[in-house]
């Protein structure tokens, strides 16, 4: 696997263990009153209360534990050779080389079209040809 997707592999990982994290915090956090209108919550069940104060730090440590691997991929992908000076020329010549390709792609779109239409048009003729020779005089 190439570091890009490892990158994206570990980006998707991270967001998975925030989206879980968050998600048990909200069911499992102990009920709070709100203000004096509301009735008091239900208390918790005391083994609920124990594993609920384990939860976050276990969390917090696969997050961070994740947050430091892709730190290490970022830190493991090679630099270009050259410098910056080297990569904007880079970046300059894929941009001309992909306005190029571009070009061409719009010139044989537009043949495309016309053919299409000449094509369509020959159809058309055919199919009227087709219908005044069955047309009985």
């Amino acid at each position: 696997m190439d570091v890009i997707s490892q990158l994206q592999e570990q980006v998707n990982t991270i967001a998975s263990i925030a989206f879980n994290t968050f998600g048990t915090l909200q069911r499992d956090a102990p009920s709070v009153r709100l203000s004096a209108n509301y009735p008091e919550p239900p208390p918790n069940a005391a083994e609920d209360a124990s594993s609920f104060a384990e939860q976050p730090k276990l969390m917090s440590a696969a997050l961070v534990k994740a947050a430091k691997q892709f730190d290490a991929l970022v830190a493991g992908i090679p630099l270009p050779e050259g410098g910056e000076e080297a990569q904007l020329k880079r970046i300059s010549e894929l941009q001309a080389e992909n306005d190029a390709v571009g070009q061409e792609l719009q010139k044989q779109l537009e043949a495309a079209e016309k053919e299409l239409k000449l094509v369509q048009e020959l159809f058309r003729q055919a199919t009227d040809n087709c219908f005044n020779l069955k047309k009985p005089d």
